[in-house]
């Protein structure tokens, strides 16, 4: 089946966070959600359910918990866990909020791969808990992992907790299984438990497939807890439904307690009916995206190398945000430090504005980044690209 990804869907004037926070002339191409509209069989999944009229207090079916390990058996084969390991939840930040209150102590370290996704941050230190920066390391072609610093971090007594992002945002990394495996012997050898964040693992692109966290050797994976959604995938994050896998009956035990003291157990009618079509129905729609988003990466790197050739970015393998380092645009005269939130206020206030999301709401290791959406219609991205040329020639241009 074909599915019309070119068609422009109005939003603005919908209350819409990614189109209604800033001026009717800005095009936004920042916070992560899409401009399509999600697959038929959502659409009809939550139609039905709105039909019946009645949204009182719902008990997950056991249709919801086949759909997940369904799902993840026959897409990832992922199939060492199955209802008893899964504990719902509103929201993929919620999940590991909840597993970070459940596996630290205030005062203890959480380790994360700086820069990263931007709800990391508030969620560590709400739950009084402090940041261990293992910084990416980006060498103008790809970002790795410093596996060296990462041996330090993890053998300070007080570093707990590991908040992975597989795949990464905003960096676009999809860590393979060697990377994966790596990161599970050091936290095991150093006590470290592990938090994946793989709400992006269904968008990846050719020759990059998602390795779950899941499907480790089980030592490391009883040592672990995955936070996964479709929202992300399917576009339908304002839906909120995500879940937490784990394995291990007392860490299972724990988290299930820090849900509940963090009053975010209960799911909403509308997320368990649109799960369910999602994983069941939804998967040649999901397909069709995946090439779709790829072409229109490719649109992307071939604009940026013909018109923006100071522009690099980290090969996209995951997630359908790109990482630009936008330093080569910096006039020789300016600071380094602020530049992205100057570059950022300067191309959103012109009068064809462009909204992107500044590198360092990442963590300081984004300094000199933008992060740019590219989940739209094709007309819409190219119309953006202009706005982003005509934005960064004019901002280097200013001190001649």
């Amino acid at each position: 089946m074909g599915y019309d990804f070119d068609a422009l869907t109005a939003r603005r004037g919908t209350a819409s966070v990614k189109w209604d926070e800033y001026g009717e002339n800005a095009l936004p191409m920042w916070v992560a959600d899409m401009d399509f509209r999600a697959a038929p069989a959502i659409l009809d999944a939550l139609q039905k359910r709105l039909d019946h009229g009645v949204f009182g207090y719902e008990l997950l079916p056991q249709a919801y918990y086949d759909a997940i390990t369904g799902w993840f058996a026959r897409r990832h084969g992922w199939t060492g866990f199955g209802k008893d390991d899964i504990i719902p939840t509103t929201g993929v930040i919620p999940a590991y909020s909840a597993c970070i209150k459940a596996m630290s102590s205030p005062g203890d370290k959480v380790i994360i791969q700086s820069p990263c996704y931007n709800a990391f941050y508030p969620a560590i230190r709400n739950n009084k808990c402090l940041e261990s920066h293992n910084t990416l390391v980006w060498d103008g072609t790809d970002c790795t992992i410093d596996f060296d610093d990462l041996e330090r971090k993890a053998a300070d007594p007080r570093a707990t907790v590991l908040l992975l992002c597989n795949p990464h945002n905003p960096a676009g990394r999809v860590w393979t299984r060697a990377e994966l495996g790596r990161i599970g012997d050091i936290c095991l050898r150093n006590g470290v438990f592990i938090i994946s964040d793989e709400i992006h693992c269904e968008l990846t692109y050719p020759g990059h497939d998602y390795t779950p966290f899941g499907t480790l050797p089980p030592e490391i994976v009883r040592r672990s807890a995955t936070c996964c959604s479709p929202t992300k995938a399917f576009n339908i994050a304002g839906i909120q439904i995500a879940n937490i896998v784990a394995t291990d009956p007392e860490v299972r035990r724990r988290i299930d307690r820090a849900i509940n003291d963090n009053e975010c157990c209960d799911v909403n009618v509308f997320g368990a009916a649109a799960l369910v079509a999602a994983y069941n129905e939804s998967e040649d729609w999901l397909d069709e995206l995946r090439k779709y988003l790829y072409d229109n990466y490719l649109t992307v790197c071939n604009f940026l190398r013909d018109e923006l050739p100071g522009v690099t970015w980290p090969p996209l393998e995951g997630t359908y945000l790109m990482w630009l380092d936008c330093r080569a645009y910096k006039p020789a005269s300016e600071p380094g430090e602020g530049f992205s939130a100057r570059l950022a206020d300067f191309l959103r206030d012109r009068e064809e504005g462009l909204v992107l999301s500044t590198g360092t709401i990442y963590g300081a290791a984004g300094e000199g980044f933008e992060r740019l959406n590219i989940a739209c219609p094709r007309t819409r991205l190219l119309e953006g690209l202009r706005r982003l040329r005509d934005g960064l020639r004019a901002y280097a241009g200013r001190e001649k």
